[in-house]
């Protein structure tokens, strides 16, 4: 895994081994940010079920102001901070220990709103409903905010939210890409 552009392009990543984290792949994360292309610069980014960090920091060394990571394992946790620290976005970053599943009172406290919001979910778990409600309870979401799911093909997003629009959609291997916008 490495930064695929900006001022850190090329810089290699630490990743986990073993199953618990299914980091999004450098080919992946390259075709994801070529849809975004300048959506990134100045963005408060928050990267959920965050895993390595790669998206995250990606869209740091992109031009994105700040991001908050997210991840309630341990391993995912511990390779983020190296991550984070190989790469000196320690003035830029900030990683929480939480359950999103059970909500995102988390982010509630975080001092901007957040407009640009990667969701990586473990496959077919059903995370994707509640992350998407407790995203909408949390109030921290910037009207217009990009949000893009990766996620089953299995496992489509959910149509039962007012607030979200659906824009474009990608698939990926046994993957999907969608991309949404807070519409509130």
């Amino acid at each position: 895994m490495r930064i695929i552009s900006g001022n850190l392009k090329a810089k290699k990543l630490y990743s986990a081994g073993g199953r618990l984290i299914r980091p999004t792949s450098d080919r992946l994360r390259e075709s994801i940010f070529d849809i975004l292309s300048f959506n990134v610069r100045h963005a408060v980014v928050l990267d959920m079920f965050a895993g390595t960090g790669a998206i995250g920091i990606e869209a740091l060394s992109r031009g994105a102001e700040s991001a908050l990571f997210i991840d309630i394992h341990n391993k995912a946790l511990s390779v983020i901070e190296r991550n984070i620290k190989a790469c000196g976005l320690e003035n830029k970053a900030k990683i929480i220990k939480w359950d999103i599943i059970k909500n995102l009172n988390c982010i509630k406290s975080y001092q901007a709103a957040f407009n640009l919001i990667f969701i990586d979910p473990p496959y077919n778990k059903r995370f994707l409903q509640p992350t998407l409600h407790n995203l909408i309870k949390a109030g921290s979401v910037k009207k217009g905010a990009c949000l893009i799911v990766e996620h089953s093909l299995l496992e489509p997003i959910p149509l039962d939210f007012p607030e979200y629009e659906l824009q474009d959609q990608r698939k990926y291997g046994k993957s999907l890409v969608s991309f949404l916008t807070y519409i509130v």
